[in-house]
């Protein structure tokens, strides 16, 4: 596709969800920079005075808690990183309270945890509220609750939360402001000869093999998880944008009204995207053990759109009950996850079978699929 048309598209997109990371909203010292948020603050009113609904998914509690408190390291304990968050995120909406108040424009802090997007109930319930408080002309302000997270309940990064954020409320776009200017062939502060690469039509390997280490001191991501997030948002049918977040009008693009690219890498939607559910079932729930197949049951899968059988089932890993999620591995990698219909057990007990024998294995009244296709949904 035309990258310059592809870009121009992005001006239709009327719900947006805007991430920025920690390094853009902070000095070295890990105070916040105030000139950068009131400039992304005054962009993303004057996006929401275009009749466009605006989600701001934004990090930096903890290192608005560092450069409170004057300490320079990040530290590696979680108590310290949590008590940082909950100094940290007060003064982070305080600003964007202040912020955004001189523009006439009411915010809403959104905390969330992995729980609540990984049970369904909470998955809606947050939803709904996105919704609403959309409705009332507010900007919700997302973060991730860092106070009460560990590990179990981490979403693990803002960029993948953000991700999650622009399926749970079907937006037409995510942007990821960086302290990067895009995705490059090589790292550019390495290497002299790397390149912009302005359009990823398909997230291959390739792509993936692009991502390097997590970056500053002050952040917990990398490009790693910018591509991760990509994946998710694509997969959903949602195009993500990835700029720089320090660089002058860097939402500019969504108003050009010449035939020229925005500056950074757009990653363009799936043509067939997983739908609300589906889409919840493969990047919001929680896996709750693995089931290994052999080629011919991963091909039936991907490429025919087929229930998963006890008869390609090659190994299960992890013990869990009938209804839980579970990934589904083709040679290592993940394929699929859906709600299973037996549990561990049971499946140890059937795979490799055909399904006209799991009667006579576990008695009558049994499923004849492991996992019905309507409850699976394909990552690749």
């Amino acid at each position: 596709m035309d990258k310059t048309a592809a870009w121009q598209q992005l001006k239709q997109a009327r719900s947006i969800v805007v991430k920025v990371g920690t390094s853009t909203l902070t000095h070295e010292t890990g105070n916040l920079n105030l000139m950068r948020m009131e400039h992304l603050v005054r962009q993303l009113v004057d996006l929401k005075n275009q009749d466009r609904q605006v989600i701001l998914v934004t990090s930096a509690a903890i290192g608005a808690g560092m450069g409170r408190l004057g300490i320079r390291q990040r530290p590696k304990e979680i108590p310290a990183k949590q008590a940082l968050a909950a100094i940290g995120q007060g003064i982070l909406m305080q600003t964007y309270e202040k912020l955004f108040s001189e523009y006439g424009t009411a915010v809403a802090q959104v905390l969330l945890t992995k729980d609540d997007v990984a049970d369904r109930s909470r998955y809606l319930n947050a939803r709904n509220t996105l919704k609403k408080i959309l409705e009332y002309g507010a900007v919700p302000i997302i973060n991730e609750n860092d106070t009460v997270t560990f590990d179990e309940i981490k979403v693990g990064d803002n960029d993948t939360l953000a991700a999650m954020v622009a399926g749970l409320v079907d937006a037409d776009l995510l942007v990821l402001l960086s302290d990067i200017d895009g995705l490059y062939t090589a790292d550019p502060r390495k290497n002299p000869d790397a390149r912009l690469i302005p359009l990823v039509e398909e997230i291959t390997a390739e792509i993936e093999a692009l991502a390097g280490d997590p970056g500053s001191k002050f952040g917990s991501g990398g490009m790693m998880t910018k591509i991760a997030a990509a994946r998710i948002a694509v997969t959903q049918g949602i195009p993500m944008v990835l700029t720089n977040g320090a660089a002058d009008n860097c939402l500019q693009f969504l108003n050009k009204t010449s035939g020229e690219a925005g500056s950074g890498t757009l990653f363009l939607a799936r043509q067939h995207p997983l739908g609300s559910r589906k889409g919840w079932l493969a990047f919001s729930t929680r896996r709750a053990g693995s089931l290994f197949v052999d080629q011919g049951a991963a091909d039936a899968i991907v490429k025919k759109g087929k229930s998963l059988l006890p008869k390609g089932i090659s190994r299960v890993e992890g013990k869990f009950s009938r209804g839980a999620v579970v990934e589904v591995l083709s040679e290592e990698r993940v394929i699929a996850r859906g709600i299973t219909n037996y549990s561990s057990e049971d499946i140890g007990r059937i795979m490799g079978r055909h399904s006209h024998e799991i009667d006579s294995i576990l008695g009558q009244g049994h499923e004849e699929e492991v996992i019905h296709r309507d409850n699976l949904s394909l990552w690749l």
